[in-house]
């Protein structure tokens, strides 16, 4: 392509040395040279447009890397923390399971206990009656025995 230029261009010299006007190869030599400065003018702007993607590419990349780098970071620490807190709430879990055996155990005295109680209770108000009946007659018997003794 450049050699054909050349030749056109040395085409064109010769043509303007015989003095004449523009000719139509002169005509072809001056659209092709505006061509080539417009695909020069295309191709800079085009390198400059690449080389800013290429630059947003490149700063992408890196910040995506280090969010990722970020992201395993966190997803360590929240893999440790979810294995602690499976620990603990397995540890927990048999200390509620003791908990709970407790409580029943105790509800199960308490219950026991109650009816001890209640059958004391029983026992304590018969035996409380009798000695109450046993008291109150003696004390008729001593106010009888009384009453008889001032009259001898």
């Amino acid at each position: 392509m450049k050699s054909f230029a050349r030749i056109l261009v040395g085409a064109a010299v010769v043509g303007f040395a015989a003095g004449e006007t523009v000719t139509p190869v002169q005509k072809v030599i001056q659209l092709l040279q505006n061509m080539l400065t417009k695909g020069q003018e295309e191709k800079h702007a085009e390198q400059v447009q690449f080389a800013a993607f290429k630059q947003f590419c490149d700063d992408t990349s890196t910040e995506k890397k280090r969010s990722i780098k970020e992201a395993e970071e966190t997803i360590e620490v929240l893999k440790a923390d979810i294995g602690k807190y499976t620990s603990d709430a397995s540890q927990l879990t048999k200390e509620i399971a003791g908990h709970d055996e407790d409580v029943s155990v105790w509800t199960g005295d308490k219950k026991a206990a109650t009816k001890v109680r209640e059958i004391e209770k029983t026992d304590y108000d018969a035996m409380h009656k009798d000695y109450s009946e046993s008291v109150d007659a003696l004390q008729r018997a001593v106010a009888v025995l009384k009453k008889q003794a001032h009259n001898r």
